[in-house]
């Protein structure tokens, strides 16, 4: 007897809302084909569907992205970074109280109370054949962030060493959801005995699922724009396995009813953001290669509510300026979408040099930066404050760097406040070996950018 299970899922969508009703369309035509030939199906989502980029997620704190996926019958989620670091404890501890479906997540716990009532490690779902397929999903160990929150974070391969025997015994299929990336993917297809992996948070894409070590390891991007699919034909007089997979392209056509649940949604999240923040009396207009009064301004209110020696933040980080009269939450929201948090970090003096001369490069200026929570265009003219630096106008090189005025000495420890975007040693090499940071967590630049307008 030959039996036919059918996996889809998602994954990085990163609330990118525009594409779900096209991917609705797709899946549902999909599933009801299967009830209508009797084939079991199962639908997953792994991980970052919540990104408070769009103002549905924002104004929910994520509670959004639940409904959407309970409307949409999922059976089960793992948690991307995006669920994990850029809630509020309170909000991520009981984000899924509502959920219709299982959250699977085996290394992640709270660590100074219970794990909530819906986080498990793994779930094993039973077909009507009576083949049990093992699901279990891992989250990227993010630990100094996920502290700050009082979550606890750990090595995703210990708890596959736990876990994956057990399952392996009691289940036919095991199937990861990582939100780890893709060399861990392999790295885990290596490893262990596990039969599909979906891939996700370094959004490659996989137009066609891949072998490694027998393991089918399938992969969808970013944003939406493709959903992972598995087929997995079961002989069971032979006991054998096949396994393909694709990442399929979202169709032309939507859902109509998931885009009137989604208009309903936008409607609300508006009426929530229309908090006013403050009055301003004259417009602050920005600009990307220039300084702008309200991007130096900003950045002061960063130094100060850190209390940091110097700052610094690229111009980048705002996407509009500011009107006179009422500024609201959504007009601050529009112009700071980033899950961006404040960071505090000690650097040396050669290190801080080092680093603003990175700053200070055309090729830095004009990065167009990719995730790391930056959701602009380009990286844009870094802003300082209590820094100032002599420039070579012949050379283009930086001479001298001077902190409140002087010297910096490089010897000597400064605190630099900026984005935690720039604490990441590949984006800038010169902190690599820089230990102390502290990220301001649940806060997001934009909560320092609300303050600075209200005292405009």
């Amino acid at each position: 007897m030959k039996e036919q299970i059918h996996l889809y899922f998602t994954s990085d969508l990163h609330s990118h809302f525009q594409y779900w009703p096209h991917i609705m369309d797709s899946i549902n035509k999909k599933i009801e084909q299967h009830k209508v030939d009797g084939e079991h199906y199962l639908l997953f989502d792994n991980g970052d569907h919540v990104d408070r980029v769009h103002p549905i997620s924002e104004a929910t704190l994520g509670q959004a992205n639940v409904k959407l996926l309970n409307k949409a019958n999922y059976h089960a989620v793992t948690l991307g970074n995006n669920e994990g670091i850029t809630l509020p404890k309170d909000n991520l501890y009981h984000l899924y109280d509502d959920a219709q479906f299982d959250v699977v997540c085996a290394n992640l716990r709270p660590s100074d109370a219970p794990s909530p009532f819906w986080l498990k490690p793994y779930e094993i779902y039973t077909t009507p054949n009576q083949t049990k397929v093992g699901v279990i999903g891992l989250t990227a160990p993010f630990k100094k962030f996920y502290e700050q929150l009082d979550w606890d974070v750990t090595d995703p391969y210990a708890k596959l060493d736990q876990y994956i025997p057990f399952l392996r015994n009691e289940c036919d299929l095991i199937v990861v959801m990582s939100h780890l990336g893709m060399y861990d993917e392999e790295a885990i297809a290596e490893k262990y005995p596990v039969d599909v992996i979906f891939g996700g948070h370094t959004h490659h894409l996989y137009e066609e699922a891949k072998k490694v070590n027998g393991t089918l390891i399938n992969a969808v991007g970013k944003q939406g724009r493709f959903f992972g699919y598995v087929n997995l034909v079961i002989d069971h007089n032979d006991a054998k396995l096949s396994a393909t997979g694709e990442a399929l392209p979202i169709p032309a056509t939507v859902d109509a009813e998931t885009v009137t649940y989604l208009n309903e949604l936008e409607t609300y999240a508006n009426d929530q953001l229309n908090q006013v923040v403050t009055n301003l009396e004259h417009p602050y207009e920005i600009s990307w290669f220039e300084e702008s009064e309200i991007m130096s301004e900003f950045v002061k209110t960063l130094k100060d509510w850190t209390g940091a020696d110097a700052a610094a933040l690229n111009s980048g980080v705002l996407l509009q300026g500011f009107n006179v009269g009422a500024v609201t939450k959504k007009h601050v929201h529009e112009s700071c979408p980033h899950p961006m948090n404040p960071c505090k970090m000690v650097l040396t003096g050669e290190e801080l040099v080092e680093t603003i001369k990175l700053f200070e490069s055309e090729r830095f200026t004009n990065f167009k930066l990719k995730g790391l929570g930056f959701r602009g265009q380009v990286i844009g003219k870094m802003i300082y404050s209590n820094i100032t630096f002599d420039h070579n106008y012949y050379s283009n090189k930086i001479q001298k760097v001077y902190l409140n005025g002087e010297i910096v000495n490089p010897n000597k420890s400064y605190t630099l406040a900026t984005a935690d975007t720039f604490s990441f040693p590949w984006l800038i090499p010169p902190i690599s070996k820089v230990n102390e940071k502290k990220y301001y967590m649940p806060e997001f630049l934009r909560d320092v950018l609300e303050e600075c307008l209200s005292k405009s």
